[in-house]
């Protein structure tokens, strides 16, 4: 796929691959817009002893959550644009079932980057660093889905795209997962991620 020549400029971001994984993040989950509401997709984690390092923590693979994530996607997004462009290629990250947590999010991570247009280059963390501790631009702890958040509306995206159950749902939902946007916006997802 061809990009427009106004991309985002390419950029360099670092991933925490040195904390302890946090229960109840946005490490293990994601929200789409079904046409029944909101729905959290989740992955299941096994919690192992000593080590919660967040590149060791293995996916729980002894549930069917894997076809109930599809079916779930296909559900939501089957009317979408674009979903029928991006659903085997999602798929394909589910279905290669990473054994790490750390290697489902940075496979995915990267697939949303290049599909969305985000030229990016991604860099695990070395070493932990707490946060304040003069690390520039440090959003590890700006999202969480138990607490409010402004980061949006921070960097000048609090705005609207089409959604297909928009009408349904009495206006935009937002805070969805960027496969919402992916699948109603696909190539055009970045005119969106560029902020105004």
């Amino acid at each position: 796929m061809t990009l427009s020549p106004d991309r985002v400029l390419p950029s360099h971001a670092f991933i925490e691959a040195c904390e302890n994984y946090q229960k109840q993040s946005y490490r293990n989950r994601c929200y789409i817009l079904a046409g029944d509401g909101v729905q959290m997709l989740q992955v299941p984690v096994l919690h192992q002893a000593p080590s919660r390092c967040i590149r060791s923590i293995c996916v729980d693979y002894s549930t069917p959550w894997v076809l109930r994530t599809q079916r779930a996607l296909d559900t939501a997004y089957e009317t979408s644009a674009y979903y029928e462009y991006y659903r085997d290629q999602v798929f394909a990250l589910l279905d290669a079932q990473p054994r790490t947590l750390w290697e489902l999010n940075l496979s995915t991570i990267r697939f949303l980057l290049a599909k969305t247009g985000i030229a990016c280059e991604l860099s695990p963390t070395f070493e932990f660093t707490a946060p304040g501790e003069g690390l520039a631009d440090d959003y590890r702890y700006t999202l969480h889905p138990k607490k409010a958040d402004t980061i949006l509306s921070d960097i000048g995206l609090d705005k609207p795209y089409y959604q297909v159950f928009k009408g349904r749902m009495g206006g935009f939902t937002p805070k969805m997962s960027c496969l919402d946007l992916l699948f109603n916006e696909g190539p055009d997802s970045i005119l969106w991620l560029k902020a105004l």
